[in-house]
Order: C-alpha cells, then sequence, then structure tokens
C-alpha cells in the first residue's frame, strides 16, 4: 500500500479528544448554582444558627453530588504505561506514547497520547470510549474501531474485554458495573429522601437514611472490588505491561459512603443521648416563650352603670372606661 501525504489513505484523521466530560460538568453545575443560590440568603440567618446551616448544606450537596457524578465517570480503574509500540497495523512505523486504560461503571476508555503528540506527520491524541452498559454492545464499537482503523495500541487494550476474548473479563466487569450503578441511584434517591425529612425537622428518621445510603454506597464499591480481584490477562507492550489500579471515582465513593455512615451514626447516638445538642445543630433549640401579660393591664369584670368603670386592686392600679354602645 502506498503512502498518501504520509500516511495510509485508508486510515481517516485522529479524532480531537474532547477536554471534559460534558455530563460531569453538567452535575457540577447544576450542584454548584444550587450552592451559590443559598449562600447568597445565607446572611439572611442571625447567630450561631448560620454556620451549623452553612455546614450542613455544603455537606448535604457534596453527598449528593459525588453519588450522582460518579455514575458517569470512567476512573473507577485506571492505569498507565509509556512504551515504544507499533502505532497501526501493516506500518513499521515505532511511536513514543502514553497508553491509559480508565474502566468505569458503564464501559471502558483507552487513552493514546503521543510523546510528543506530533509523530510521522500525525497527531497522536486518542480517547476512545467502549461502552457496555444496558442497550450498547461492546462488540459493535469495537468492529467500529476496526473500521475506523484506530491505532494498534487502543484496538489491542479493547480486545482484552471483549466478549470473544481469552481473558473472560467483560462479563464480570459489565454485571458489576449494573450493580454497582443500580445501587448507586438507590443511594442517590436515599439521600434525597434524608434531605428532605431534615427539612421537615425528622431527624431521627433522617439519620437513619443516611445509614441506608452509606450502606448502599459501600455495597457499590462491594460490586467493583469483586471484579476487582479476578485474574485478567497481562496487557504487554514490548517490556513493559499495563497494570490498573483504583481510580479516583472509587476513592472518592469510599470518602462519601464512610461520611455518610459517620454522619448517620452521630446523629443516631446524639438524638438518643444529647437530643438537645442535635437541635441545636438543626437550629431546633428555639424554645417558644410564652407572652406573660401584664396584669395590670386585664380588665376585670365590667359593672352594670351606663358608663362601666373597670376597677383592679390599689396595688395595681389600673383604671378602663368603656362606653356602652
Amino acid at each position: 500500500m502506498t503512502l498518501w501525504n504520509g500516511s495510509y489513505p485508508f486510515y481517516p484523521g485522529a479524532n480531537a479528544c474532547f477536554p471534559f466530560d460534558t455530563t460531569r460538568a453538567v452535575i457540577v453545575t447544576i450542584f454548584l448554582s444550587v450552592l451559590v443560590t443559598f449562600i447568597i440568603i445565607l446572611p439572611g440567618i442571625r447567630g450561631r444558627g448560620r454556620l451549623f446551616w452553612f455546614l450542613r448544606l455544603v455537606l448535604g450537596l457534596f453527598m449528593g453530588a459525588v453519588v450522582l457524578t460518579v455514575q458517569f465517570t470512567g476512573d473507577w480503574e485506571t492505569g498507565w504505561v509509556q512504551a515504544n509500540t507499533s502505532y497501526k497495523s501493516f506500518s513499521r512505523a515505532q511511536v513514543n506514547a502514553d497508553i491509559g486504560l480508565h474502566i468505569g461503571l458503564a464501559g471502558v476508555n483507552v487513552t493514546l497520547r503521543g510523546n510528543p503528540v506530533n509523530q510521522i506527520n500525525e497527531t497522536i491524541n486518542y480517547n476512545e470510549h467502549f461502552p457496555w452498559n444496558f442497550g450498547a454492545d461492546y462488540d459493535r464499537s469495537y468492529s467500529e474501531g476496526l473500521e475506523k482503523g484506530l491505532p494498534s495500541p487502543i484496538l489491542y487494550v479493547a480486545e482484552k474485554f471483549s466478549t470473544q476474548s481469552p481473558c473472560a473479563v467483560h462479563r464480570q466487569y459489565r454485571i458489576a458495573g449494573h450493580y454497582a450503578s443500580l445501587t448507586l441511584w438507590l443511594a442517590f434517591c436515599t439521600w434525597l429522601i434524608s434531605i428532605l425529612l431534615f427539612s421537615m425537622s425528622i431527624l431521627l428518621y433522617g439519620g437513619h437514611m443516611l445509614l441506608l445510603t452509606a450502606a448502599l454506597i459501600l455495597f457499590s464499591l462491594l460490586f467493583f472490588f469483586t471484579t476487582r480481584n479476578t485474574p485478567k490477562c497481562p496487557i504487554q507492550f514490548g517490556p513493559v505491561s499495563l497494570r490498573t489500579d483504583y481510580g479516583e471515582s472509587f476513592w472518592l465513593t469510599l470518602a462519601t459512603g464512610l461520611l455518610c455512615l459517620l454522619l448517620g451514626l452521630g446523629i443516631v447516638i446524639l438524638n438518643s443521648l444529647q437530643p438537645e445538642k442535635l437541635k441545636l445543630i438543626f437550629s431546633l433549640d428555639k424554645s417558644s416563650k410564652k407572652e406573660v401579660w401584664d396584669k395590670s393591664c386585664l380588665p376585670a369584670e365590667p359593672s352594670c352603670s351606663a358608663e362601666d368603670v373597670l376597677v383592679v386592686p390599689l396595688g395595681e392600679l389600673c383604671q378602663v372606661t368603656a362606653t356602652q354602645l
């Protein structure tokens, strides 16, 4: 096959990588907008209740944003390796590149970034996604990558997770991702219920819902943990191999689950031992002071005269004249 302008004619140009995940950006923007909106009304809250109210707001929005965002992230398990490897099939050209593998709940992202980016008259900067969520066909996505002529390192890594691969990890990752995603959606619902209960000052049941949220989050991690410990085929690039480890989304989800667990336990324990302090934290310590009427201004029994005069003892003199209608 002859070259045309320095590249093989049946290969399309490099696909540009989008700088960030739009779904994650939308979720973060929505939660930040809610936070800014409530910060604007923060000066209207008086006393020390302002600090407690702000802390409850930040913690609540943080937990909800994390539980919702990690559903769409692709860095539950990540790995990078730098290697000299062949770039495309039917070519002897070698490139030096960083090869990244990012495993999420909904699929796999394979990244290829040249060192430097511009090599062999091409821009080597790829980020390809191969989904396995409901309604998606991983093998079909892989076949489309073959038809597009994606670089060989990307296809080599993606092939390890196909259904036809002898590694046999596709089914484990797919099922674990489905169950982890389901439990996280349930955790998001229980988080919403806890926020509703706290706003209605039903503190004990709100704490119970936080504990349930923490349990669901930790169960989602357990589902993903089971696949992480399954044996995997080595992903070898010459003398080096691509190894993966838990990513940012996994650790962030773990921290959020532990935070929900601690807050839920704290609310339940305080409600049992020191409910006054719990009411103080939730700004419910304002006792309704009964208005005390001055007895000197209370009228006595009216008389039967034309111009009724209400008389009280001399020590508490307060004379009121009432005109008969």
